[in-house]
């Protein structure tokens, strides 16, 4: 029967094992990061257009609503004191120079007023600087004179003299036909040192009796738009343009001009024929897109590609109550915002291309430093195979490959002796099993001992609650006690006072009285019971003490946030610790140095900061007994041990707790790791390591507070505890 047989796998060397994965790990996770932030700027970048189009859309049409409304503003006013007759239509003089101060208030380019009857006046600032004053008749020729003005608005010279019919001009003719407030058609006055391209606003004007007088304009220069628009700040980058649903220009933000002149003569542009190449290729995308401007009824925003770049397009309608309709298109290049990103994504790309060039270089150096050495063990170990026992591998650069050389050399040691001694060493074979044995018990015992330990540290954990409970199940007999003193010193007062009142009554010439009074030693009884009274109430007020010491140490019954006086905290530690505090035979006792400000209540978990204390006042009154087996008692009594307790308030926000002794100090590698998860200094037996980093997980983590070591070599260690007042104050205080 044929055998199956699987397909091989290829066997590969172990660098190109090494190099491969580590190389394609770079490349890709590279890679991804860089795509991705591509993808998060392009997103981004569509975000920020939107929002500076929008921005820009709304500053252009608030400037429009504000802008052309006050035309009809000022049409309404002399339409309104024509009909009231505050001003005489007759009186064209008068009118002029009414005109002429209106001028002076708005940005305007023309008021003025058209009659029935053919007549008008009118003030005008063609240039955009000089008043002027019209004043024509009724008929042509030659019937309209233009006054030049002084500071007051009075007619100086004669400037110009036109021909002009009302009757013949949309500025007048469209106001009367609508028979209501509209805007003319745009029209240009030909003059080319001064281009004159307005929007007029014709209201019909009426007098008391409601009959027509003819009407009031106002014009606005067009040319004033494009200057608002090249003040925005996208027209650094991008264009904004105003144009007629006919397609022609009104505004734009270019430099160039939204008119041509042709044998001197103005005439207006459509945006697909501006000079301006972004505003022509925009508007023929969009006529193109929406087949001419008319259909545009809600704001668009899109997305143009030109040859050389692409643009973002917001198109937005815009319309009054007087007939204008036209549309505002705001364009940002694409290359405004992707700049940045391009130049990022180059920079990317040279960075991918020097991560791999760099991963493989340190992929090739390490693999061949980790090959090789695996080459020579390989290479060593054949030849043991072959019969040739006298191996010897040199050690390499890598601490593992020269433990491991050391054990193969070592391996082919004893290979070679067991080898030699085969036949001859049985007995010490099974003397070795034996001492292998022995070992195991030892590390069996070793093991034993540690879990014992290890079941002594999860005892110790439940000592708070231990200490709690006993301080609780004393302190009620304790009070019953201490409570029944006061009434047995009563009962036995009495009691004594009946004695006393029947040795005054009867006589004590009874021989079995007075002998049981002096078996009983009546006088010394009577003086050592009221004594013994005495010690057993100071007794019970002596454990009472202890007693609210150890239940306001443990805190077992205060698992959440509790409002805590500091210093009570403080004292309940320290009559804890009163026994490692006094004096002993071999040092006197260590002195405590209380500097204790005014302290508010603090929220805290009373029993966990209590813990805190208990650490750092063992941490410290160990360092000092460390120092006193050092010293003589006269060095002892010239420089005593002490640990200094100072209290502060900071900011009026933290209070800080500061634990100073006077020891040895701790070098900076043993401080930088005080905070450590088992790290000691201590014996083995003497210390787990884990004292000082529960205490910073209980200020840092469970009171959002700040705990810090400082120490000097020779001078001390002092411990520094920062605490907010309020939990709900999160800034940390300056470092010190």
């Amino acid at each position: 029967m044929k055998k199956c047989q699987f397909p091989r796998i290829k066997v590969l060397p172990l660098q190109l094992v090494l190099i491969v994965p580590f190389v394609l790990q770079i490349f890709g996770a590279v890679s991804l990061v860089g795509f991705l932030s591509f993808k998060n700027g392009q997103k981004a970048v569509n975000d920020l257009a939107d929002q500076l189009m929008n921005r820009t859309n709304t500053m252009v049409e608030q400037h429009l609503n504000s802008y052309l409304s006050i035309p009809h503003k000022v049409n309404q006013i002399n339409a309104d004191a024509i009909e009231m007759g505050l001003l005489n239509v007759r009186d064209r003089i008068t009118m002029g120079k009414y005109f002429w101060k209106q001028m002076q208030a708005y940005d305007l380019s023309y008021i003025g007023i058209g009659l029935t009857t053919g007549e008008g006046a009118g003030a005008a600032r063609y240039d955009g600087k000089t008043l002027t004053i019209d004043d024509w008749g009724a008929k042509p020729p030659k019937n309209l004179y233009t006054y030049a003005t002084d500071d007051q608005g009075n007619r100086t010279r004669l400037t110009t003299i036109y021909d002009w019919d009302n009757f013949q001009m949309s500025w007048y003719t469209e106001p009367i036909k609508a028979g209501k407030p509209v805007w003319s058609r745009i029209y240009t006055w030909n003059n080319p040192n001064h281009p004159y391209i307005v929007a007029s606003a014709g209201r019909p004007i009426y007098d008391a009796q409601k009959r027509l007088l003819g009407m009031v304009a106002t014009d606005i220069h067009l040319l004033k738009l494009s200057e608002f628009l090249q003040h925005l700040d996208v027209s650094r980058t991008g264009q904004v343009f105003i144009l007629e649903r006919n397609g022609m220009l009104i505004a734009n933000s270019s430099h160039q001009q939204p008119f041509t002149i042709v044998k001197n003569k103005i005439q207006r542009l459509k945006a697909t024929d501006s000079p301006d190449p972004i505003v022509r290729n925009i508007s023929q995308q969009i006529q193109q897109k929406f087949n001419g401007f008319q259909s545009i009824s809600e704001p668009k925003k899109l997305q143009f590609k030109s040859q050389k770049e692409a643009d973002f397009v917001y198109i937005s309608p815009w319309h009054d109550s007087y007939g204008l309709d036209w549309l505002v298109v705001v364009s940002v290049p694409e290359h405004t915002f992707m700049a940045q990103i391009n130049a990022n994504t180059n920079t990317t790309i040279v960075l991918c291309l020097g991560a791999l060039i760099l991963a493989t270089l340190m992929a090739y150096v390490t693999s061949r430093c980790i090959a090789h050495p695996i080459v020579r063990l390989n290479q060593a170990s054949q030849a043991m195979a072959s019969g040739n026992l006298d191996q010897v591998v040199d050690d390499s650069n890598i601490q593992e490959f020269n433990k491991l050389a050391h054990s193969f050399n070592y391996m082919a040691g004893q290979l070679r002796e067991s080898f030699n001694d085969l036949e001859n060493s049985k007995a010490e074979l099974e003397d070795r099993v034996e001492e292998r044995t022995a070992e195991l018990k030892t590390i069996l015992s070793e093991l034993q001992r540690t879990q014992a330990q290890v079941i002594q540290s999860e005892k110790m954990s439940s000592l708070g609650q231990l200490v709690a409970g006993v301080a609780h199940e004393i302190n009620n007999p304790v009070n019953f006690i201490h409570g029944n003193i006061s009434h047995l010193n009563e009962y036995t007062q009495d009691l004594l006072q009946m004695i006393y009142l029947y040795q005054e009554r009867h006589s004590s010439d009874d021989p079995e009285i007075q002998a049981f009074a002096d078996k009983i030693d009546l006088e010394f009884l009577i003086e050592d019971l009221q004594k013994m009274l005495s010690s057993i109430r100071i007794g019970t007020e002596r454990i009472r003490t202890i007693v609210l010491s150890l239940r306001n140490f443990s805190r077992m019954d205060e698992a959440e946030f509790k409002v805590v006086n500091i210093h009570e905290g403080i004292e309940s530690t320290l009559l804890i610790l009163q026994h490692r505090l006094k004096d002993k035979p071999e040092r006197p006792a260590i002195e405590i140095i209380r500097d204790y400000s005014n302290l508010p209540q603090v929220e805290c978990y009373a029993g966990q900061l209590n813990q805190v204390l208990m650490n750092i006042l063992v941490n410290a009154m160990d360092a000092l007994d460390e120092v006193d087996a050092q010293r003589t008692s006269e060095q002892m009594k010239a420089n005593p041990s002490q640990i200094t307790i100072r209290t502060s308030v900071i900011d009026s926000q933290w209070v800080e707790i500061a634990i100073a002794d006077n020891g040895l100090g701790m070098p900076e590698q043993v401080k930088n790791r005080v905070f450590d998860p088992f790290f000691t200094t201590k014996p083995v037996g003497k210390g787990t390591g884990m004292g000082m980093a529960i205490s910073y997980q209980i200020i840092i983590e469970k009171h959002r507070g700040k705990l810090q070591c400082f120490s000097t070599i020779g001078k001390g260690t002092e411990f520094i505890i920062q605490l907010p007042i309020q939990q709900q104050v999160l800034q940390l205080p300056t470092a010190m």
